[in-house]
């Protein structure tokens, strides 16, 4: 049908052309941007999936980094305590020594001396060593550590997923023991007499002894820790490259398919163009009928 008020060619091909233009203006916003969902009219559904995975993956790399930093703190913890191991060991060789018949008392005295500077520097590394600014080792009288107290440390994305370490008990008895040992471990020592006799000094092995047991026990529960770290840390890892390829698979454009897309948007445009151009010549007929 001929019609002066209205040219259904010319509608048709305005309609393909706006359609062409649409997907033509998609393609090249994904070619440029490297996203195949730009906003949630992309793909609702996609879009909700992707950031509630990358909100797990920015939470996932955070705890990777609590994992290390807890790590480093925990293997300054075990340096220190190595150094009070070699300490009281050196300890207990003088009371093993002054406790024996063949040392005399000037023997005994300059063992004493050491004794005391020893228990000194037992009360200084367990005051002065520190992570971060805060106080590390030290309970009771050197203070409340933060090996002191339960510590939870955040190994996930999400709030049930901490690991929760515990040696306040054992740093209790430590602390209560090495102050039996020494009186010198004390913010003002004073030159002591634990090993000053024969009897004392054989009295301080065995506390001794016990005491390396106990700073071998803090010890042993800082490396099982920081071993279980690495391997959370390890793990983390792990998912967090899986996640980031799930957001990829979701998120990012196929370069070969949508060039293709492109290409086909590109030439329908340009087809609808010319047809909408071909489409004006109808009206051309009506006035052929007209005259004359």
């Amino acid at each position: 049908m001929l019609s002066i008020h209205t040219n259904i060619a010319a509608l048709y091909a305005q309609s393909a052309a706006s359609s062409a233009q649409s997907r033509l203006s998609t393609s090249m916003l994904r070619l440029s941007t490297g996203y195949r969902i730009n906003s949630a009219m992309d793909d609702a559904a996609g879009l909700q999936i992707a950031t509630r995975l990358s909100a797990q993956v920015s939470g996932m790399t955070v705890a990777m980094r609590n994992t290390q930093n807890s790590t480093s703190m925990l293997q300054t913890a075990e340096g220190a305590f190595g150094e009070v191991t070699d300490m009281l060991m050196r300890m207990k060789d003088m009371a093993t020594q002054a406790a024996d018949a063949s040392a005399n008392q000037l023997d005994r005295d300059a063992l004493q001396a050491e004794y005391d500077a020893l228990g000194q520097e037992l009360y200084n590394v367990l005051t002065n060593t520190t992570y971060g600014g805060s106080l590390l080792l030290g309970n009771g009288s050197a203070g409340k550590g933060t090996l002191s107290q339960a510590m939870t440390f955040q190994i996930g994305a999400s709030s049930s997923e901490t690991m929760q370490f515990d040696v306040s008990g054992k740093m209790n008895s430590l602390d209560t023991l090495l102050k039996t040992i020494s009186a010198n471990f004390a913010p003002a020592g004073t030159a002591g007499s634990e090993i000053g006799t024969n009897s004392s000094a054989n009295s301080m092995i065995d506390l001794l002894a016990t005491a390396l047991d106990q700073v071998g026990g803090v010890r042993s529960a800082l490396g099982a820790t920081a071993n279980r770290l690495e391997h959370i840390n390890s793990n983390l890892a792990n998912m967090v490259t899986n996640t980031k390829a799930a957001i990829g698979r979701i998120m990012d454009v196929d370069y070969a398919a949508e060039s293709a897309n492109m290409a086909s948007a590109q030439m329908l445009l340009q087809a609808s163009t010319a047809m909408l151009k071909q489409s004006q010549s109808m009206q051309k007929m009506i006035l052929s009928l007209l005259q004359p």
